[in-house]
């Protein structure tokens, strides 16, 4: 069974309670929303110019399309993109974002994340502005084939997102332990090496890496600025 077909028989049935079950544990998506760094038309440069367009904006994993939602209604004014592997999601996704008069707004395709292509997923000339990943990333078995592709196709000198699980080192440890024990059961799972890996492209010269560890480190934010041209 291929990866998109897997997500299809996942989600099958728990996509249309998905964000009602998933807004009391997946901590952290309304901050990194309100934090990326995003810019508008006729934003003025470091070095004086301006601008020409808003920041495209591509969530990779986008599920029901709550965030970009959330986003469009919290941030507006920025042309939205989301891929998932799950069609099921996205047809769930699709309804929502009709049903806030945001099809204009927001632009859904199915589609692998180590297989995204400005150009051939979406359609677009140039790659995106700000990519990002919420709790998305660590349930994608090409998880680091996806941090590659994303980098790929991403500006220089703009940066990549990602919230996810971290490993509770500060919270008690039964709460830890209940917590990755509960997550399991809807095939969720923290990654350390995940993280590892991202430091690592940061040692490699990839680009910058700034972490912010959340609630006693349930989870964090990282951010990922690809090198200037």
């Amino acid at each position: 069974m291929g990866q998109a077909e897997a997500m299809d028989r996942m989600y099958r049935f728990t996509r249309h309670v998905y964000d009602l079950s998933r807004k009391y544990y997946l901590l952290g998506r309304d901050k990194l929303i309100d934090r990326m760094e995003l810019r508008k038309a006729g934003h003025t440069l470091p070095d004086g110019s301006q601008t020409a367009q808003a920041d495209r904006v591509l969530e990779i994993g986008c599920g029901t399309a709550r965030n970009l939602i959330v986003l469009a209604q919290k941030r507006p004014g920025f042309p939205l993109y989301g891929l998932d592997a799950s069609e099921a999601m996205l047809e769930t996704a699709a309804k929502s974002v009709d049903k806030v008069g945001l099809a204009s707004t927001i632009t859904l395709r199915p589609c692998l994340a180590e297989d995204l292509t400005a150009k051939g997923t979406f359609g677009l000339d140039e790659p995106f502005d700000v990519i990002f990943f919420s709790y998305s990333l660590s349930m994608i078995p090409t998880w680091s084939q996806a941090l590659e592709v994303a980098l790929a196709n991403l500006k220089p000198g703009r940066k990549f997102y990602i919230v996810d699980f971290c490993d509770q080192a500060d919270l008690p440890r039964w709460f830890s332990r209940f917590l990755k024990f509960w997550l399991s059961k809807f095939h969720v799972f923290y990654r350390p090496e995940m993280l590892e890996y991202i430091q690592q492209m940061h040692r490699d010269g990839k680009g910058k890496l700034e972490i912010e560890y959340l609630y006693g480190r349930y989870a964090y934010i990282a951010s990922f600025e690809k090198p200037a041209a």
